[in-house]
């Protein structure tokens, strides 16, 4: 087991030089695998609600969506206690058990993947615990922003998370391709229409082993937790975590904390869904479902005694901050639309370009299967690696031009995007061959997930430099927390609006929140005067 480090101060060039610079990427490779598995397992079932449709579970279409909403909302609420894991806990202890964690959902959605008669109430459960996945994300970034020093923030950050985010891309294309034989056994199930893998199309009647999308990450995930317990460290400088305890006590801190969160999350999905699928029948809007769960768990942390109260309320300063607020409006443009269009591109494949649109009896109908529409498995990886793979290049263009003018140049590109991929998705939903307007869309999404992996490397460069290096790690966790609602707002708008035969609007609104996002980036960073110019 790595040591405690006790004192640490990596804009020292000589410990940097001596030894910092060792210690610190041994934990940044640890990390990223780390992290990987966890986006893998908050967001498989993007591809594991497609491959239910092709095999004929017996859901409704806004079944399925409500499942990668729930891990959505689960995965954001959790990055919120995640956030104040490292000063509390400290890292190795963090990434340890919070990885170690995802074993449960893991091997639960491949037990209950086995039997299509399995109910909804379950999958829902497994959706509400892979969000731990999710909620990694906030403390694997604060973890790793406390390692490296200013000069390379966006590099660091950028590799951690770029890397870290090719989970999606990893799960999307692993999924898939495991699924077509029997790696750990098990009783196939029998394709109702065609699948599809990285590699070419499947037909209908071919078996399948669903039961490996889940099983597979428990099996990659055992050497990475024993990698990060014993080769990552803790570090028990002042600045970082002081007050860690016994290793038990820090594991007690995390499961109690991640506790509330999973409680305030259900109860926020409880109040949205309706009573057909297990919800309150409320109903409520996601408009005020969402500040009710972030102050819910906000404040229900502050509610913990003792050391735990006095640490939080120590990082809860920055809430007095204002570049605390502009950064989260700004990193929600980037990371939340990653991820939100990464939880919602393989389903809106599918149900866009997988059926054809046509006017039976006076009345357009949209559940008639269309023989050349493209496979949403073939295609669902392709925006999410383009986004991850580009993240650490955005990170180091800013480091050399400043993370602002990136964020604002690429502001740009994500409205002129999201404006083109509402059009031909507007044309496909209104045509008998939808598949003649794949390619623009395709292509057009590409460009928008592309330009949220460069902006998110920008922001990553831009808190790093706003912020001291105290501040810097819970920001970096906040930002993302609520950035991270976007894998439950983006798929939650697309069900909506699919439902209505109207998707196109939810670009239309994406593309409004961006031009507002280029006002507070200006205004805090671009403009003359501005509070810092171009950080």
């Amino acid at each position: 087991m790595a040591k405690d480090i006790k004192v640490w101060d990596p804009e020292n060039e000589t410990q940097w030089k001596a030894e910092g610079h060792k210690i610190a990427t041994r934990n940044l490779w640890i990390s990223i695998p780390a992290l990987l598995c966890g986006f893998a397992v908050w967001l498989y079932w993007g591809i594991i609600t497609v491959q239910m449709i092709n095999l004929g579970f017996a859901f409704e279409q806004s079944e399925l969506f409500t499942l990668m909403a729930i891990a959505g909302l689960s995965g954001a609420t959790l990055r919120i206690p995640s956030t104040f894991f490292i000063r509390l806990a400290g890292g190795r202890n963090t990434i340890f058990l919070t990885t170690a964690l995802l074993i449960i959902p893991a091997f639960g959605a491949g037990y209950f993947l086995q039997d299509p008669n399995t109910p909804l109430w379950k999958f829902q459960i497994m959706a509400l615990l892979s969000g731990l996945g999710g909620g990694n994300f906030a403390s694997s970034m604060s973890n790793i922003s406390f390692f490296f020093p200013k000069k390379v923030q966006g590099y660091s950050l950028g590799m951690n998370a770029g890397l870290g985010n090719f989970g999606v891309t990893t799960m999307q294309i692993v999924i898939p391709l495991v699924m077509t034989f029997a790696l750990f056994g098990g009783m196939p199930m029998e394709l109702v229409k065609t699948s599809g893998t990285l590699i070419g199309k499947i037909p209908a009647g071919t078996d399948t082993f669903l039961h490996n999308a889940g099983f597979i990450w428990v099996a990659i995930l055992l050497p990475i937790v024993l990698a990060a317990w014993f080769g990552m460290n803790n570090i028990t400088a002042d600045h970082v975590s002081p007050h860690i305890g016994s290793t038990l006590g820090a594991f007690g801190k995390i499961l109690g904390m991640l506790l509330i969160g999973l409680m305030t999350a259900g109860f926020g999905i409880w109040l949205m869904l309706p009573a057909s699928v297990g919800g309150s029948g409320l109903e409520l809007s996601k408009y005020l479902v969402l500040p009710i769960v972030i102050v819910m768990t906000v404040f229900a942390l502050k509610l913990i005694p003792g050391k735990i109260r006095t640490s939080l309320n120590h990082q809860y300063k920055i809430f007095g901050n204002k570049h605390t607020w502009a950064m989260t409006i700004i990193y929600t443009m980037t990371f939340g639309s990653f991820i939100g269009f990464a939880a919602a591109f393989g389903l809106a494949i599918k149900v866009i370009f997988g059926f054809q649109h046509v006017m039976v009896d006076g009345v357009m109908v949209h559940d008639l299967a269309n023989p050349d529409g493209p496979s949403a498995l073939m295609f669902a990886w392709t925006g999410p690696f383009i986004g991850a793979l580009i993240r650490p290049i955005g990170g180091m263009i800013a480091d050399k031009m400043g993370g602002a003018k990136v964020t604002q140049i690429i502001s740009v590109v994500m409205i002129a995007a999201a404006l083109g991929v509402a059009y031909y998705m507007k044309q496909a939903y209104a045509s008998a061959t939808p598949q003649d307007y794949f390619v623009p869309f395709l292509i057009l999404f590409l460009v928008l997930f592309a330009a949220t992996g460069i902006g998110n490397g920008s922001t990553f460069r831009t808190i790093a430099q706003v912020f001291d290096k105290e501040q810097t790690g819970p920001v970096l966790g906040w930002t993302s927390a609520i950035a991270a609602y976007g894998a439950f707002f983006i798929p939650k708008v697309f069900g909506e609006q699919i439902k209505a035969t109207t998707p196109e609007y939810a670009l239309y609104g994406f593309a409004a929140f961006y031009a507002v996002c280029i006002l507070i980036n200006w205004w805090f960073y671009l403009r003359p005067n501005a509070y810092v110019k171009n950080p």
